[in-house]
């Protein structure tokens, strides 16, 4: 009879680091890039308070066994450095570009696709997704109608700016608009049955409206000498 031998498998040992080696780990970490383009104040204090912090416990285990100190001092490091990344992570996405208006999904649909989902979602009471919607028909007609070029990834802001210019006076409402599309899509804001509603009106009003034309810079005349 043959007798099979599993062999047990191999326990890694927890990394125990000292007291400077922590400090390096959350000096490291706290200095890379994107933690110092998120918040670079609360960067500052928070580094400030746990250098403090490691000082007075590297002071404080005098009295406690080497290893339990190390240890403890580890362990602590650690767990300001994840409380940390907690903290500043959720700014970092806060303070990145917005994606642009169209996603993936809908850079082949046209504006009446737009509308229809519009509507869809207005009669569904989803007011974030018809207000949404919206902005994404009147920019794709926009550029259907050749007012302006297409352009893949153009924000919200962008495109505020640009219908504002073609159709000056509904511009504070396209600019309501946008802002509001930014802060549905992307500031955890949510619309309500009024913004979807007048953002249905703004559609309908610049679709029988038409571009103003281009202001032209007057040449300075030249003086005929006599």
């Amino acid at each position: 009879m043959e007798t099979s031998i599993r062999t047990a498998p191999v326990l890694q040992v927890p990394v125990e680091p000292d007291a400077d080696q922590a400090r390096d780990w959350l000096q490291s970490e706290l200095s890379k890039p994107e933690y110092q383009e998120a918040q670079p104040g609360l960067l500052e204090r928070a580094l400030t308070a746990v250098l403090e912090w490691l000082a007075d416990v590297v002071s404080g285990i005098q009295g406690v066994g080497a290893s339990t100190g190390v240890l403890l001092l580890g362990l602590g490091a650690l767990l300001l450095l994840a409380l940390a990344v907690l903290i500043i992570r959720p700014r970092l996405n806060a303070r990145r570009r917005p994606d642009g208006v169209f996603d993936d999904a809908e850079t082949g649909q046209d504006a009446v696709s737009h509308r229809a989902l519009a509507e869809e979602a207005l009669r569904a009471g989803d007011w974030d997704r018809s207000l949404a919607e919206r902005l994404r028909a009147i920019l794709r007609s926009a550029e259907e109608r050749v007012i302006l070029d297409p352009r893949p990834g153009r924000t919200a802001h962008e495109a505020g700016a640009s219908l504002s210019a073609v159709f000056p006076a509904a511009a504070e409402e396209i600019l309501w608009l946008s802002r509001r599309f930014d802060e549905v899509r992307y500031g955890g804001g949510q619309a309500a049955e009024q913004d979807a509603r007048r953002a249905g009106e703004l559609d309908a009003r610049l679709l029988g409206s038409s571009p103003a034309a281009p202001q032209r810079t007057a040449q300075p005349s030249l003086a005929v000498p006599k």
